[in-house]
């Protein structure tokens, strides 16, 4: 029987030295994570440590072993062009995962400038680093070498009732935040057509789990409803979101990367559309069987003014990638939900940290 270990071994092949930019994240944590526990590989993170950054749940499984002869964390701004061209000579990758970002729509709205810098110049020192580092590889080296691009589904606008968005779907981005990433996405295929860079691109639906930084709506619900404080809701609750659990979308990540068509692009989503309404009211239905005595929680639903530029829907198909690849979401909404409840009730602590914290 295949183990843990020899599966994802044997996915990365002979990508052992993998750097994670962002792995600070919510999503970068979880792939280092994975790494750690279900691989041999060396493992490089660099991250700015911004207002979202967060290491605790790396810090919890080196607490488990000694990883200190496979993994490496550096703070490193992309936007430092010096500072991502020694992180690349120092790491010596054999595969890049490219998760760093500013993420956050209503930030974006806010003040855009830092997601420009971030997402679209941090991108490109990156893929200039990242090229002069593939030009120096020996031939079998850059035939194994990988640039994986993640990106998400907002590049692509909005769905009205009908439709999905597929790898084929016009970008069509709306806020400053998926204006950044939709520039970031051609700046990576770019490179792969003017200078061959071995790349491949995921564009992902809303994800959601464990660890989230506790500003994004599933953790926001949670935390505002285990305060017994009100619970925003946009507009009029219409809007529909396609939900992805976290682990799910790394392990398609790994696909991608090691499986996937190089130049080519996958589109992962978690067969999970409901209005953000809907959403709210499944987190109300499970805390009253957590808490029947401050049932319902529904009442604490509250609706604010729209956020702009606000998409009506997103949802994906992920044939491509599940016919291709194999790969298919293992869990269910609901069944995760109660999961990342149960985690925010247990971690109380550390959101009110990074709420304090945030800017």
């Amino acid at each position: 029987m295949m183990t843990k270990n020899s599966y994802l071994n044997e996915l990365l092949g002979n990508r052992k030295r993998i750097l994670v930019t962002g792995g600070a994240g919510f999503i970068g944590g979880a792939v280092i994570r994975k790494l750690l526990k279900e691989s041999t590989s060396k493992i490089f993170n660099i991250d700015k440590i911004g207002y979202a950054s967060d290491l605790t749940s790396i810090d919890e499984v080196l607490k488990t072993k000694d990883y200190s002869d496979r993994y490496k964390f550096e703070k490193i701004d992309l936007s430092n062009s010096d500072q991502i061209n020694k992180a690349i000579k120092d790491s010596n990758p054999d595969l890049i995962m490219h998760l760093a970002a500013e993420s956050h729509v209503d930030r974006s709205i806010q003040g855009p400038e830092v997601f420009i810098n971030s997402n679209i110049f941090g991108t490109f020192n990156l893929l200039e680093a990242t090229r002069k580092h593939y030009e120096s590889l020996s031939n079998k080296r850059r035939h194994d070498f990988r640039f994986l691009h993640i990106s998400s589904d907002e590049v692509f606008g909005s769905l009205g009732l009908k439709g999905f968005f597929s790898e084929s779907t016009s970008y069509d981005p709306r806020s400053p935040y998926s204006a950044s990433k939709a520039s970031s996405d051609h700046l990576v295929r770019s490179w792969h057509h003017t200078y061959q860079l071995p790349i491949v691109i995921t564009n992902c639906s809303n994800n959601f789990g464990p660890w989230q930084f506790p500003e994004k709506l599933i953790p926001v619900a949670i935390n505002k409803a285990l305060a017994l404080k009100s619970i925003p809701l946009y507009g009029d609750g219409e809007n529909i979101r396609d939900w992805l659990y976290v682990d799910d979308h790394v392990d398609a990540l790994f696909l991608a990367a090691n499986k996937g068509k190089v130049g080519d692009s996958y589109c992962v989503g978690g067969y999970g559309e409901k209005k953000n309404i809907e959403i709210l009211k499944i987190i109300c239905k499970i805390l009253d069987e957590i808490y029947p005595k401050h049932s319902p929680f529904e009442r604490l639903i509250k609706k604010v003014e729209d956020r702009k530029g606000h998409d009506r829907r997103y949802a994906i198909d992920p044939s491509k990638i599940r016919t291709e690849l194999g790969w298919e979401p293992k869990y269910q909404l609901e069944e995760r939900l109660k999961t990342t409840i149960h985690w925010y009730i247990k971690n109380k602590n550390w959101s009110q940290r990074l709420i304090k914290n945030s800017p």
